[in-house]
């Protein structure tokens, strides 16, 4: 099981991809083997369930210490998150302004720049060699406010364009998200049993979940990914290397160790586009391409994140080599 778990893990982009074009070739795969339904469409059925099932998944693997280090480091969490929900929508915003997009794309690029944190930016964070335990709590704070900062920022942003209801959306979000990380959280600290089945299956659990959701996105919009213009593609790339620059700059601000700002950075370009096409099919039925926008910067971002994680594994960490400096000088 830890061997699959692994392999999943390291090639997630690679599983996503190969399960992605399945779904938008399963016409043609389903034509030529005879077969009447599509697995993937029935997904969409349950996207907001599956939302809360990787959730309940993340809360269930959350260390009790990371939850601490939330407590005792607020100021740069709080500082880090902050960052997170002003860079990301400007961004969004910005790009979907200077590419003149309206309707569904522009809904598509604001939803992409309101859902932050994803748990791939801490399996990133990991591989740059960056702070661990600070990207971790800084996905946990923006989890815990996001049923508050997600419909806040888009009523902010899209309340001229489309008519949202804002309390439906935030009380989805505190079902989907919040509920399931506390409950998730609370049960590994209550049952040794359950702890131990969240180490085995969680992250597996979480993946797969990410996959389902892509997929059926995929799956349910192949005609419209076919007329998607290339330029989507290329604004969409723009946002993720704002919210990137935006979150090594904003780390100097906040006075964040060379290790902190490899977490944000990793962390702010990281969105959870996946939660963001789960609203977009719930809150945004009549803007198909928004949920294409969403799964296009889900590949988008794990493409570019893992090559900056590498990139950044290979750098010296300046915090440690001052620490070597005052060790000799000692």
């Amino acid at each position: 099981m830890s061997t699959f778990k692994q392999i999943l893990s390291k090639y997630l982009l690679i599983w996503l991809s190969l399960v992605c074009i399945c779904a938008y070739k399963w016409d043609w795969i389903a034509s030529h083997c005879n077969i009447s339904f599509n697995p993937f469409i029935s997904f969409t059925h349950i996207l907001n369930w599956l939302i809360a099932v990787t959730m309940l998944a993340i809360g269930s693997l959350l260390p009790i210490e990371e939850v601490k280090m939330v407590i005792r480091r607020w100021p740069k969490i709080l500082g880090g998150t902050t960052i997170q929900f002003l860079s990301m929508p400007l961004a969004a915003w910005l790009i979907a302004k200077m590419f003149h997009l309206e309707g569904a794309w522009f809904v598509g690029f604001i939803l992409v720049g309101c859902v932050p944190g994803a748990m791939a930016s801490n399996m990133l964070t990991m591989i740059s060699k960056g702070n661990v335990s600070y990207s971790v709590g800084l996905t946990t704070c923006s989890t815990l406010l996001s049923p508050l900062m997600v419909p806040m920022l888009l009523y902010l942003f899209l309340s001229e364009t489309v008519k949202m209801d804002v309390s439906a959306m935030s009380g989805t979000l505190l079902l989907t998200v919040v509920c399931p990380v506390v409950i998730g959280f609370t049960l590994s600290r209550a049952f040794e049993w359950w702890r131990e089945l969240a180490n085995m299956l969680g992250e597996i659990i979480a993946n797969v979940a990410i996959i389902m959701i892509i997929s059926s996105v995929v799956a349910a919009n192949a005609n419209l990914i076919k007329q998607t213009p290339l330029f989507i593609l290329g604004a969409l790339t723009l946002v993720n290397i704002l919210g990137y620059l935006c979150g090594w700059f904003g780390g100097k601000v906040i006075g964040a160790t060379n290790k902190m700002r490899r977490a944000l950075t990793l962390e702010i370009g990281m969105q959870n586009a996946g939660l963001g096409t789960a609203l977009a099919h719930t809150y945004f039925a009549n803007y198909s391409e928004a949920e294409i926008v969403c799964a296009m910067y889900t590949f988008g971002c794990m493409f570019t994140g893992i090559i900056l994680a590498q990139i950044f594994s290979r750098m010296p960490v300046e915090d440690e080599l001052e620490e070597l400096k005052c060790t000799h000088s000692n």
